[in-house]
């Protein structure tokens, strides 16, 4: 294997492990995300299919770019949500989980009623003093270093 082979191959594990571990917190952890945990996992899913596409046609050049810009997308979002859980700065006001769509009112009323609230600003889960907002910035900055490496040795 090449070493942009490599490099692409990691980028990708990467985005694949923070994801899952993100899955993991949720259904094995039990730990509900909030609207911003959910905006994280989109660019992983995204550098996943940006991976998977390099190696399938290996000539296009540009894609460990756009793997950059997914790994700095959801770096950014982490960045912004470990702000909000610190108290730097607010976040959106309608921080919730669960969907309305298509439900009747007294359905959307049980939702209400039963649903807990997940809010943005409250850390969930912290391992040296970093949130998992904080530890997904952290991570998916090294992961557009993995990207930009591998562009670099075209």
């Amino acid at each position: 294997m090449t070493a942009r082979k490599t490099l692409i191959a990691l980028a990708t594990a990467g985005s694949a492990a923070l994801l899952l571990g993100a899955l993991g917190f949720q259904y094995l952890g039990s730990l509900a995300p909030c609207k911003m945990c959910i905006w994280q996992r989109f660019p992983h899913g995204a550098a996943i299919l940006i991976g998977v596409l390099a190696f399938v046609f290996p000539g296009i050049r540009p894609l460990p770019l756009l793997g950059a810009l997914a790994a700095a997308t959801t770096a950014g979002i982490g960045i912004f949500h470990a702000g909000v859980e610190k108290g730097l700065w607010e976040g959106p006001s309608t921080c919730t989980s669960g969907s309305i769509s298509g439900l009747s009112p007294e359905e959307l009323l049980d939702q209400i009623m039963n649903a807990p609230v997940v809010r943005c600003d409250e850390i969930a889960w912290e391992m040296l003093g970093l949130s998992m907002a904080g530890w997904n910035a952290l991570l998916s900055a090294g992961l557009v270093l993995l990207w930009l490496a591998a562009w670099r040795l075209r």
